[in-house]
């Protein structure tokens, strides 16, 4: 039997489970919410996601802090790994949180994006596999990444040093016979410095989590004019492709509008999906994991398992249109 067949009678399998699920009503939220859970659960869990044809750059930005950019980067660096893709994390957050998260080392002295940027150390050197996670990468940062900003303003090309640098990680991984990086996710600081100004240059896409609060969309306007600038001088291939809504709560009014503002200003790009407020998704950074390993039947992480799984489907999308690579003339992300 060919592959195309048994995954319909997969197909087949999850829709017949979930129809058999019982049919909540206005009167049983709480049913409404673990029919979601188990929906999700069926259709999703053991599911492979479709391969990009070339790797997808995305940096994960709002210069407001608190959002969830470090938690939405790993947590779907998780998700579409786990799915069978291959997925690299660049920490580029002196904080480290995104390294904390996927377990990876990134003590004082350890090989690091700080070398990466300030050095031109090549990044295979410092890059590291996520021992939760097969086909999981990450470039740690250290606590030296808290000094880049002061040293990369007096170098030559300040602005390009990690895209130099990401296309010769690509070129070594081909030298090397190695498989396509199907993903890379740029982590970034809660500030418009020249560490975000890099991830911006790096990528293709921006993905922009929103926080479902009152000054979401206050921060958003300041963040696509900054994006706009980006797209002017240094990197005309950039775009906003998604917008993923986190902390929600249903059950408040505030959550509700600023949802529905979001998806009525842009409603291409923000994901079906929503994230909710989870205590799982608080717990798992203190245990060096992400939810997706931490508890992955929990609702934080369905919930980012079908963002992941609504990002994947978008890749086809994305190759119709003008790459970063494509922009500047080619590079070895393009050969990717």
């Amino acid at each position: 039997m060919s592959d195309a067949s048994l995954s319909d009678q997969d197909d087949a399998r999850r829709a017949a489970l979930v129809d058999s699920l019982p049919r909540p009503s206005a009167d049983t939220p709480l049913l409404a919410e673990l029919q979601l859970d188990a929906r999700r659960r069926i259709e999703l869990r053991g599911r492979k996601f479709p391969r990009p044809e070339r790797t997808r750059v995305i940096t994960v930005a709002n210069q407001k802090g608190g959002v969830g950019k470090t938690t939405t980067t790993v947590n779907l660096a998780a998700a579409l790994a786990q799915a069978g893709l291959q997925v690299l994390v660049l920490d580029n957050d002196p904080q480290g949180n995104a390294s904390t998260a996927l377990g990876i080392d990134h003590r004082a002295g350890t090989p690091s994006i700080y070398e990466v940027l300030v050095d031109s150390a090549p990044m295979h050197e410092a890059v590291q596999e996520s021992p939760d996670v097969p086909g999981l990468w990450c470039l740690p940062a250290t606590i030296d990444l808290s000094g880049a900003e002061i040293e990369l303003v007096s170098m030559v090309a300040r602005e390009t040093r990690l895209r130099t640098a990401l296309d010769g990680y690509f070129e070594w991984r081909t030298r090397q016979g190695l498989d396509q990086i199907d993903y890379v996710f740029v982590d970034c600081p809660p500030s418009l410095g020249l560490l975000t100004v890099n991830a911006f240059v790096v990528a293709r896409e921006v993905l922009i989590p929103i926080q479902c609060e009152y000054y979401a969309l206050e921060g958003l306007s300041q963040l696509l004019k900054t994006i706009e600038l980006i797209q002017a001088h240094l990197n005309p291939g950039l775009s906003v492709s998604t917008i993923l809504l986190t902390m929600y709560d249903a059950r408040t009014n505030l959550a509700q509008q600023v949802a529905q503002e979001v998806r009525t200003h842009f409603p291409e790009r923000t994901l079906r999906t929503t994230v909710p407020r989870s205590v799982r998704i608080s717990e798992a950074p203190s245990y060096g994991q992400t939810v997706m390993t931490y508890d992955g039947g929990s609702s934080g992480a369905l919930a980012y398992l079908e963002a992941a799984r609504e990002l994947a489907e978008r890749a086809a999308l994305s190759t119709t249109t003008p790459t970063t690579a494509q922009a500047r003339g080619g590079s070895a992300q393009e050969d990717q």
